[in-house]
């Protein structure tokens, strides 16, 4: 009974459970100190480290430790930090990525994942969704629901939140994407979403990911101090990160500060995630604004 107990102990659980928290630094740090059972565990253990590293956007690792002699399950996270460390090659790459769908192992998961992600910031939702289809990982899943969201389609991501729950109902992406599909179902599970974040940052750690969601809580009820104060928070722990600068964008008018506070924020977004979804569309609103401004200034 014990060596069955011990099989069934998830070697990279704090590995994991860092990543999907956004604790990116904790996750490098356990991954460093972990020493693997079996050299499939190792691969796993690269794969999570190096995908901390992209989201610390260290690109510059990525690239320089994974080699052609690389496991093939690593080699994906290549590409991925290829994609965001270089703009002006991400159409080629995008080309090189849908040769390779043709022939891609469906079991790497890495490789669904990056290709995924790579459509979603291309905004080819349509292609993510094709590609995610028929995986079945609990990632993967997670990945699939978010999507859903981003296209408004929160009956579509009950659907999969119930296939994630019938595969492992108290896992942390689990109660991440029930935490997500709340958020985006209706104003009066928002306090439920809040609870849902305060036990997972009880339980394992704060993080600007968690503060953001129980900020999007509060805006969504209309408790705006509440929101600032988390917000400033996440600031603290990390003055960059873009969703935190987003929010503060967001705040500040529903706060009614002045002009050069939102701007402040959106400068400093401009200027360190250039490359931004939320970055490129306000771009492209304001120059479209500018132009029906200066039509209509003519006529």
């Amino acid at each position: 009974m014990l060596v069955q107990q011990q099989s069934d102990v998830d070697e990279l659980f704090d590995v994991k459970n860092n990543f999907f928290i956004g604790n990116y630094q904790q996750c490098i740090n356990e991954a460093q100190k972990l020493k693997p059972s079996s050299s499939e565990v190792a691969v796993e253990r690269d794969a999570y480290l190096y995908r901390a590293y992209i989201a610390q956007r260290k690109f510059r690792v990525v690239l320089d430790e994974i080699s052609s002699s690389s496991p093939v399950e690593l080699q994906p996270l290549k590409i991925l930090a290829d994609y965001f460390a270089n703009p002006g090659r991400r159409e080629a790459i995008v080309a090189e990525l849908q040769q390779a769908i043709n022939h891609a192992n469906c079991d790497n998961q890495n490789f669904l994942i990056t290709a995924a992600t790579i459509y979603c910031h291309e905004n080819n939702l349509e292609a993510a969704l094709t590609l995610l289809n028929n995986a079945n990982q609990l990632e993967c899943l997670a990945l699939k629901l978010t999507i859903y969201l981003k296209m408004h389609r929160v009956d579509l991501a009950k659907k999969v939140l119930k296939q994630m729950q019938e595969r492992d109902d108290d896992a942390t992406l689990t109660q991440l994407a029930q935490a997500w599909v709340n958020t985006s179902a209706s104003a009066e599970k928002l306090q439920d979403v809040y609870y849902i974040l305060q036990e997972m940052i009880d339980k394992y750690s704060l993080t600007s990911m968690m503060l953001n969601g129980q900020a999007a809580c509060f805006i969504g009820q209309g408790k705006y101090e509440e929101a600032e104060r988390v917000l400033q928070e996440s600031l603290e722990k990390d003055s960059n990160n873009p969703v935190t600068l987003i929010n503060m964008v967001v705040l500040s008018q529903h706060l009614g500060k002045t002009p050069e506070v939102s701007n402040r924020y959106l400068s400093q977004l401009k200027e360190l995630h250039a490359e931004h979804p939320f970055v490129k569309e306000y771009s492209q609103k304001a120059m479209e604004f500018q132009r029906l401004t200066k039509q209509y200034s003519c006529t």
